[in-house]
């Protein structure tokens, strides 16, 4: 017996959209799943059907969601998308591509005098950490996501979370700044630029001064002393950066937020959704529901791979119906995908069987406009 799609609650995404109470939507999950396409097209949907004004934060490097939305590129600030319809509804669309470090950049030039941020950004370790450090980005998104929320300017904030090797990576980046920030490598570290010496390896004790020559030799007396310098010259900001962090994540776990799973029926992006689905569970965070994407149907359910094989071998016995023979070992080949596809979905309901969920049909071609946009909306909106 396969299991059904319909064994999960059906997920009525418009209710979700249309809430004046929620203020913003998380589209998260593996990779390669349709984040970015999800995120615009539930976005659009919101300014379009439910009049609400709406941006959407993407962190996809690729710029499809540029594209997709007719502006010729995206950056740190929200652009108007035109030329959609919104004359009936009233709603707006913005969009905006994270930029990590001038975000970094912005909340430095916020909580410091000109002379301090200079000294920041003139240090090779900040240099490399607002660029390339491992969590930055992520951290970054949720800075971003702050700093829109507290505005008020919009209805609606869709945000298509970091592509990262795991999707847990957004929510956990609050804290591992705070494990970062709090790192008894980096207090020791701090504690002579605190004490007024005038360098890093005026040491206060002789167990330190051992401490500091093992550092100094595996990491090399250079880094280490651009690591000094940035964490003396960020030390003033360390309480708003883990102040922020925590609220936003406070405001991850309220009622207005809603958090949507978006996955592709293949093992490995099912897997990661049902864990991130126990993450937030146990984070408190509110779970929305499953976006099923790129899922493949039959044009004639009833008949079987195994019918449609019986009969394609049948046909090409009595011979001259090579056609509709070939079109039967298409259908079959459709038919196993359509069942194995079934089966890995499943997994996911039975372990979460009150999630809501709603399944998208995969498109003949990748969405690169805005119809394609409107198209996949409706499909996920559907009743």
């Amino acid at each position: 017996m396969v299991p059904s799609e319909d064994a999960a609650p059906q997920l009525d995404v418009d209710q979700i959209l249309a809430d004046p109470g929620v203020r913003i939507v998380v589209c998260c999950g593996a990779g390669g799943v349709g984040k970015t396409t999800t995120a615009a097209a539930l976005a659009l949907r919101a300014a379009e059907h439910h009049g609400r004004r709406t941006v959407v934060l993407t962190i996809d490097p690729a710029r499809r969601l540029a594209q997709s939305l007719g502006l010729t590129e995206l950056d740190n600030t929200p652009r108007q998308v035109k030329g959609i319809d919104v004359e009936s509804s009233g709603g707006e669309l913005h969009a905006m591509m994270l930029d990590m470090k001038r975000t970094f950049d912005d909340v430095v030039l916020q909580h410091t005098d000109p002379t301090k941020a200079a000294e920041i950004f003139s240090n090779p370790f900040y240099q490399a950490m607002s660029s390339t450090f491992a969590g930055t980005q992520e951290y970054m998104a949720m800075e971003k996501l702050g700093q829109l929320h507290a505005r008020g300017e919009w209805d609606l904030i869709v945000v298509d979370t970091p592509p990262s090797r795991s999707a847990l990576d957004f929510l956990d980046a609050p804290a591992r700044l705070s494990r970062f920030l709090d790192g008894r490598m980096l207090r020791l570290l701090l504690a002579p630029a605190r004490s007024g010496g005038r360098s890093m390896f005026s040491l206060v004790t002789a167990s330190f001064g051992m401490f500091s020559k093992v550092v100094q030799k595996v990491l090399g007396a250079q880094l280490l002393t651009d690591l000094s310098g940035f964490v003396a010259a960020l030390d003033s900001m360390f309480g708003g950066f883990r102040q922020r962090a925590e609220q936003t994540y406070r405001i991850l776990q309220a009622r207005e937020t809603a958090f949507l799973l978006i996955a592709t029926p293949e093992p490995d992006a099912v897997r990661e959704a049902a864990y991130f689905a126990g993450r937030l569970r146990e984070e408190r965070m509110p779970l929305a529901g499953l976006v099923l994407n790129r899922v493949h149907r039959l044009a004639v359910p009833e008949l079987d791979a195994e019918q449609s094989r019986v009969a394609a071998e049948r046909l090409t016995e009595l011979g001259g119906h090579e056609a509709t023979a070939d079109v039967l070992r298409a259908h079959a080949a459709l038919a196993r995908q359509a069942v194995r596809e079934q089966q890995v979905a499943a997994r996911f309901t039975e372990a979460f069987p009150a999630v809501p969920a709603v399944s998208v049909t995969a498109q003949p071609a990748d969405v690169h406009d805005v119809d394609g946009l409107r198209t996949i909306g409706a499909a996920i909106s559907r009743p």
